[in-house]
């Protein structure tokens, strides 16, 4: 196994072993409350939670991130990922294909994920800084080629390049070849952070370069800072722990983010998504889509019927919410009524933005 995927398979079994989360300040989702509607004069059973993401119907506004490609470990666990969404209806979203990309092992990331989930969107993953090492349209070509994919998002990770050994450091110039790739990219372009946020400044230069989906991705999951930490030693260890709970979290990120998207565009709330009340909550927020990674991990390696129990639930736990405000479909729900006065922990988001998007 090369540097690359010894890597990945580091950060695959310290995220499985809980030692990548973030600490004590979350996501900022337990500050947003519904007001409990006891007379929601609907019937369960006909609540509706499909959307639409990329022409493809969804039985629930949930996507699931994959894990990175290159090993056999990862290989499993992708392919149990796109068969529980097959089954199920939502979306995925892939790990990072620059091991797949340089000819180094495919781990899953190739056609046999499409023929799991041949009718839900797969948005295929590169690291955005690699476009300043030589990648360019033609390796995000391949990208969506390998795995006839619907969209692709680059990933923006400039604290977990940092902390990491041999990171790759230089993003300068980055959002010109973004805007670039945009153009030349035969399907909708999307960037995402990977668990410190992304803030309404940057989403709208990023809209503004012709990016069309954003996924937040803030505090509240997984702190790539402390996974690549725990790869260190004690010296990278103490470099790194004041960084642990850095960027913005999850929800603060979503409400901020909100009024900024326009048609055509999505905004994907990642970031430390527990359950179906924290996907109504970043809908309600302004959010079109949740997604889970972490959360979804130790089911998705116990295979693909484990796994589609756990997101059978977390659809369960949505409807939950919805029939407890009233709400009959997502549209409603980007209304439902809100405690305004309720804030646990660090302030609650500014909620009167949300529902912006309808």
């Amino acid at each position: 196994m090369d540097g690359i995927g010894e890597r990945k398979s580091e950060h695959l079994a310290i995220v499985a072993d809980g030692r990548g989360v973030q600490g004590t300040r979350g996501t900022g989702f337990d500050a947003v409350r519904f007001v409990h509607d006891a007379l929601p004069e609907l019937s369960f059973d006909a609540i509706d939670t499909g959307t639409v993401f990329l022409g493809r119907a969804l039985s629930a506004p949930l996507m699931v991130s994959a894990m990175t490609g290159g090993t056999a470990e990862a290989a499993r666990i992708n392919l149990a990922i796109a068969e529980a969404c097959g089954t199920l209806g939502l979306a995925l979203a892939v790990g990072s294909q620059r091991i797949a990309i340089e000819g180094r092992g495919a781990g899953g990331l190739g056609r046999e994920l499409r023929a799991r989930a041949p009718n839900v969107p797969i948005l295929g993953n590169l690291g955005a800084v690699q476009l300043n090492r030589g990648m360019g349209p033609d390796e995000a070509r391949r990208a969506v080629e390998m795995l006839e994919a619907d969209g692709l998002m680059l990933h923006l990770n400039p604290l977990q390049e940092a902390i990491q050994p041999g990171g790759d450091r230089d993003f300068s110039g980055l959002l010109a070849r973004i805007e670039a790739l945009a153009r030349a990219l035969p399907v909708p372009l999307g960037v995402k952070e990977v668990g410190a946020g992304l803030s309404a400044a940057v989403g709208r230069r990023l809209l503004d370069a012709g990016v069309v989906i954003l996924d937040v991705a803030g505090v509240g999951g997984t702190s790539w800072a402390r996974v690549e930490a725990e790869r260190g030693d004690d010296r990278l260890r103490q470099i790194g722990a004041p960084f642990f709970d850095w960027g913005i979290p999850t929800a603060r990120a979503v409400a901020g983010m909100a009024p900024l998207m326009g048609p055509g565009t999505t905004l994907i709330a990642s970031g430390g998504v527990r359950h179906g009340l924290d996907v109504a909550r970043a809908i309600r927020l302004g959010a079109e889509l949740a997604g889970q990674a972490a959360g979804a991990l130790p089911a998705a390696q116990s295979g693909p019927e484990a796994l589609a129990g756990h997101l059978g639930g977390v659809i369960e736990q949505l409807r939950i919410a919805m029939f407890c405000t009233g709400s009959a479909d997502l549209t409603a729900l980007r209304r439902a009524p809100l405690d305004e006065g309720a804030t646990l922990g660090e302030p609650a988001p500014r909620l009167e933005t949300a529902g912006a998007m309808t």
